[in-house]
């Protein structure tokens, strides 16, 4: 490999850039945060509906649905809002939020009732996808907390926690956590998400150019298990710090 490319806010290729959490910005939402992670930020709400779409009645499970949109300047070009139909980006991320969180909960312990989250891009500088997946984690904690708490459930159906980060390739190096520059110019962008017992919930990745190796592919995996274990307990510290 050469010699680790300097990055534009002086971080080490191992590091995070800074992680923050702002409870309930959302004030009729069951809960609802801003995650920052950088110059990214993202709005996660939960909503409960005492209902599950048609085809899962009588099921005694309940259901998870996640939408994600940019917000028009949430980028340095205007972003038209997409109202009747969404584009295949964005179809493919709300996807793989709801599906990362759907993994970590136990929807017959939620009933017949729906979760929808809600993932608004308010800046965007990379890594959109993962800060809504943290983000969005964090709320569904917090809310499933309330939820126990007003006695709407018995048990929390929360069996694990989920965070999600980039990984990438640039100019032959690993690097953690891209911003837009650094995404921009990768070779190879890996997003991945893990739960509490370092398990794989999702691998997205794909070489820009020329191919990578296994090899590769490893290393990158393992920068992201460091990364993802600061994220976790960022987390919690977070949710020991949330309005009840």
């Amino acid at each position: 490999m050469s010699a680790a490319p300097s990055r534009s806010d002086g971080r080490s290729p191992s590091e995070l850039r800074p992680t923050r959490f702002s409870w309930d910005p959302m004030g009729f939402a069951l809960s609802s945060v801003t995650v920052h992670t950088g110059r990214t930020a993202v709005i996660c709400s939960v909503c409960l509906e005492e209902s599950v779409p048609k085809w899962r009645q009588g099921s005694g499970k309940g259901w998870l649905s996640a939408d994600y949109r940019l917000l028009p300047a949430s980028t340095p070009s205007r972003q038209p809002r997409e109202l009747m139909k969404l584009s295949g980006r964005t179809q493919e991320i709300q996807r793989l939020i709801a599906r990362s969180l759907r993994a970590c909960l136990d929807l017959e312990a939620l009933g017949e009732r729906s979760l929808h989250i809600d993932c608004d891009v308010l800046q965007a500088d990379a890594g959109t996808r993962t800060a809504s997946i943290t983000g969005a984690w964090a709320a569904l904690a917090l809310g499933l907390r309330r939820l126990e708490a007003r006695g709407v459930l018995e048990r929390s159906p929360l069996l694990e926690q989920v965070a999600a980060v980039s990984v990438g390739l640039v100019e032959g190096n690993g690097l953690l956590d891209l911003d837009y520059s650094e995404d921009s110019r990768a070779a190879v962008d890996l997003n991945v998400v893990m739960n509490s017992q370092c398990q794989l919930l999702e691998v997205q990745g794909t070489a820009e150019g020329a191919p990578f190796s296994r090899q590769q592919l490893n290393g990158l995996l393992d920068l992201a298990e460091g990364g993802l274990l600061q994220l976790r307990h960022s987390q919690q510290q977070a949710l020991e710090q949330a309005p009840n």
